[in-house]
């Protein structure tokens, strides 16, 4: 199973974390960050971001 992950190319809109559905996505301040442990890799996020901040690894 692969890892998604937010890029400084976040722009902190926070379109991610109100899609997620397991409350995985988090404001650090500059932008957002995925709890690893708490993503379910469902995708929901990538779909979501309007810069394509989020990548899959």
């Amino acid at each position: 199973m692969g890892t998604h992950y937010i890029t400084d190319d976040c722009t902190n809109c926070g379109a991610c974390a109100d899609v997620c559905p397991v409350d995985a996505i988090s404001d650090t301040g500059e932008v957002h960050a995925i709890d690893q442990d708490a993503c379910t890799d469902c995708g929901a996020c990538d779909d979501a971001c309007p810069v394509e901040a989020i990548k899959w690894e």
